[in-house]
C-alpha cells in the first residue's frame, strides 16, 4: 500500500491524492519513488482511462519540494519521471486533471501545470517561488507556464515568486475552471465524467496530436504528422463503434482498443 499518497479507482477513473497533509503535501524523494510507480500503473492499466490528482486536506494541493527534509540530510533530487513521478513524463497520453484544493506552490504548481486541465477551488493560490530560496522552477514550470499564459505574464510570476489567487489564474488562462472552496475534487469529477463519455482512444489521439504538435511552429506541418495515438485510434474498435452508436441513437460501448 502506498504511504505518501492514496489511490482510488471509480470505474475507469483513477484518483491520486497526495497524502502528506502535515507538511502541506510537500513531497520528498520517497514520495517521488512511490508516485512514479502509481503513474506507471495507471498508464499500463487498460481499464483506467482518466486520472485526477489532488491533495489531502483543505490547506494545500502541494507546497512543492520538502525543503526541510532536504535540509535535514534527506536524499535530494527527483525520479526519472520528474516531480511527483509526473512532470517529466512525455508519453502519458491518458488525460490527467489537477484538482487544486489549496496552495499549489513551486513543485506543487508544476504538478498542476503538467496536467491537462486545472480545476481550482476559489481559495487556491499558485506560485513559483523558487528564486526566493535560491532555486528555480526546473521541474517544468519555467517552460510550461510561458507556453500556457505567454512569456511576459509568466515572467511576471516567475521573476517575483508572487502568489496568484485562483480567480486571477483563471483570467490568466492556466486555470480551466473554478470551484467553490472545498469543491475542487467534486468539480474535477464532473469534468472526468464528461471525458469518460468520449472514446478513450480519441482522447489519447487528441492529447498526443495537440501536445506534440506544439513543438512544430507551422500548423500545416503539424497537421500532416502521423501521430501514433491517431493511428491506434483509427485501427481501434472505437473507431467503428462511435459512428455505429450515433447512427443507432444509443450510447457507445467503448473498448479502449
Amino acid at each position: 500500500m502506498p504511504e505518501f499518497c492514496k489511490v482510488e479507482r471509480e470505474g475507469h477513473l483513477t484518483i491520486v491524492t497526495l497524502n502528506r497533509p502535515d507538511v502541506m503535501n510537500a513531497l520528498h524523494y520517497p514520495a517521488h519513488l512511490e508516485l512514479e510507480k502509481v503513474w506507471n500503473e495507471f498508464d499500463a492499466d487498460p481499464e483506467q482511462w482518466v486520472a485526477i490528482v489532488t491533495g489531502a486536506g483543505p490547506r494545500a494541493f502541494s507546497a512543492g519540494n520538502d525543503l526541510k527534509y532536504q535540509a535535514g540530510g534527506g536524499h535530494r533530487g527527483f525520479v526519472k519521471s520528474g516531480f511527483a513521478g509526473l512532470t517529466a513524463r512525455n508519453d502519458l497520453w491518458k488525460p490527467v486533471i489537477a484538482a487544486v484544493n489549496g496552495v499549489a506552490m513551486g513543485g506543487g504548481f508544476e504538478i498542476a501545470l503538467a496536467c491537462d486541465i486545472i480545476i481550482a477551488a476559489e481559495n487556491a493560490k499558485f506560485a513559483l517561488p523558487e528564486p526566493k530560496v535560491g532555486l528555480a522552477a526546473l521541474a517544468g514550470g519555467v517552460h510550461r507556464l510561458p507556453r500556457t499564459i505567454g512569456l511576459k505574464r509568466a515572467m511576471g510570476m516567475m521573476l517575483t515568486g508572487r502568489h496568484v489567487p485562483a480567480k486571477e489564474g483563471y483570467e490568466l488562462g492556466f486555470v480551466t475552471a473554478l470551484a467553490p472552496e472545498g469543491g475542487a475534487l467534486e468539480e474535477a469529477k464532473k469534468w472526468a465524467a464528461m471525458m469518460l463519455e468520449c472514446s478513450p482512444m480519441s482522447l489519447r489521439a487528441t492529447k498526443q496530436a495537440a501536445m506534440q504538435g506544439l513543438s512544430i511552429p507551422d500548423v500545416m506541418t503539424a497537421y500532416k504528422v502521423e501521430y501514433d495515438a491517431v493511428a491506434r485510434m483509427r485501427a481501434s474498435k472505437d473507431f467503428i463503434e462511435g459512428p455505429k452508436a450515433f447512427s443507432e441513437k444509443r450510447k457507445p460501448n467503448w473498448h479502449s482498443e
